[in-house]
């Protein structure tokens, strides 16, 4: 397997997050991830020969608070601890970027993947705000 390289900030073109997601979650990419990007207060790309096998952006409120988004990482790169090594990166920079809380919803099945990446569990909401 290639040695992959983390980008920072790397705003990947549609194609390539389409590619990645369709691989990962069998669902398509976002429609247009270059909006969603420029208001990220980070993102990572993690490349192997150049393509794009790892993702995560961490969005913000403008203030302390961000909140992990859309870590992915496809299955052929899986269990390599390169999920982990988004995450924390991830963090690292939402921390030098001005940001005091990290945020992130996950399924109970993700728990162990990110209690082991630093998370500790709190108590939250959510609310459907479209049909799905």
């Amino acid at each position: 397997m290639a040695e992959t390289e983390i980008r920072v900030d790397p705003f990947p073109d549609a194609a390539a997050l389409d590619r990645l997601w369709r691989a990962a979650w069998q669902a398509e990419g976002p429609a247009d991830p270059q909006a969603i990007l420029s208001r990220s207060l980070v993102h990572l790309g993690a490349y192997a020969d150049d393509v794009l096998v790892g993702f995560v952006n961490v969005a913000w409120d403008g203030g302390v608070h961000a909140f992990l988004l859309d870590p992915t990482v496809h299955p052929d790169h899986r269990r390599t601890g390169l999920g982990t090594r988004l995450v924390r990166r991830a963090a690292e920079l939402a921390a030098e970027r001005g940001a005091s809380w990290l945020h992130v919803d996950f399924e109970p099945h993700l728990a162990a993947f990110y209690h082991g990446c630093g998370f500790r569990p709190t108590e939250a909401g959510l609310m459907r705000l479209q049909p799905g």
